[in-house]
């Protein structure tokens, strides 16, 4: 056999070079494009389900959530392991998978399966799963800074205009807001004045929530043109929400407007955490990187991506990274680059010193 081989490799010595070359370079593009990261991933296979039910305790999202939803979730193929948690407002079920499961095909079940959860949670509760990111796929940190900015307006830049730019990048799972200070509409009652207008706190819910919408209607046919009938109700100032009329006095038919049963005005959400730079609070977010991208690669696209959003930025707000797995890359790189280039350095020498030979030494 061996001789066969030998024997047909020395009448076809063009074609056995041909063939040298092709997995020569084969074997360059495959050390270019493969992924390269740092930290070992050694996670499990696994996909995340969240579901949100505001303002529940514990015990009630565990009978009413997380049990439901842990036992649907068993038997499906592949499942190791069904792990669950509950939390105030929300509750979190890991679903554990075989190694040789694929992640996506993982994914697929687990949705699959989720598509029966309004049958066994509460009404207007809908699980969702968590990003097709691994537990080490935070990738790339910044923050948005600007000088004589509250901590809400960088909030609502981030949220509004940098997140949803940098969860266009290729590779990118999710852009998760940390810090600073959400803008929101409130309304501080007074108990007085809800008792003097015999109004109700749902009444008042209600009627705010009514109010912020937009309806459709059918078409008004004029000439040979139709023209569509729109009743536009956003909500877009503080004025708009004091002039909600929560009901109509029964008695005067006077209406009764939400300005007359409180204050409105702009605040900040309850806040639940706090990003420190420097030792001052700051607005930023984490870039988690997609389940099996090249982490080098998204880094490159993401600062990309940074240098064009600069310019649309209002004047004096730029974009600040302060962790990238890039340096430890490639400082990884260099180290085991560094040590197999000393080995084979030794090694050769070692061949030549002691046998001799020295096409055995350059061999190796």
């Amino acid at each position: 056999m061996i001789e066969s081989i030998i024997e047909f490799s020395i009448r076809n010595r063009f074609l056995v070079i041909l063939l040298a070359l092709g997995v020569v370079v084969w074997g360059v593009h495959a050390v270019i494009n493969t992924p390269v990261d740092a930290i070992p991933d050694l996670s499990e296979n696994q996909v995340i389900v969240f579901t949100d039910w505001m303002g529940q305790s514990p015990q009630e999202i565990e009978d009413q959530i997380t049990y439901p939803l842990s036992r649907n979730l068993q038997g499906l193929a592949g499942v190791k392991a069904v792990r669950s948690s509950s939390e105030f407002n929300f509750s979190m079920i890991n679903v554990i998978f075989d190694d040789s499961v694929d992640f996506y095909f993982a994914r697929q079940r687990v949705l699959e399966r989720l598509t029966l959860s309004s049958t066994i949670v509460p009404q207007g509760v809908a699980p969702y799963l968590a990003p097709d990111a691994t537990a080490l796929g935070q990738i790339f940190w910044y923050t948005v800074e600007g000088e004589g900015q509250d901590l809400g307006r960088l909030r609502a830049i981030q949220d509004w205009y940098v997140r949803y730019q940098l969860n266009a990048v290729p590779g990118v799972a999710q852009v998760a807001s940390v810090g600073g200070l959400p803008i929101e509409y409130q309304i501080d009652v007074d108990r007085y004045k809800l008792r003097a207008y015999n109004v109700t706190l749902g009444e008042l819910y209600s009627a705010v929530s009514r109010a912020n919408a937009s309806v459709g209607g059918k078409v008004i046919q004029k000439g040979n043109a139709e023209f569509i009938v729109r009743g536009v109700g956003w909500i877009q100032s503080l004025r708009d929400i004091e002039k909600i009329v929560v009901k109509t006095d029964p008695e005067k038919g006077t209406p009764v407007c939400v300005s007359q049963l409180g204050t409105v005005g702009r605040g900040g959400e309850f806040r639940r955490s706090v990003l420190e730079k420097n030792g001052s609070e700051a607005v930023g977010a984490v870039v988690m990187m997609r389940h099996g991208e090249n982490p080098l690669q998204v880094t490159k696209r993401i600062k990309d991506k940074i240098q064009e959003l600069q310019p649309g930025l209002p004047e004096g707000i730029r974009i600040v990274p302060f962790y990238d797995r890039t340096r430890l890359i490639h400082g990884a790189i260099e180290t085991l680059s560094s040590t197999l280039r000393d080995e084979m350095i030794i090694a050769s020498l070692a061949i030549l010193l002691i046998l001799m030979h020295f096409r055995s030494a350059l061999l190796i």
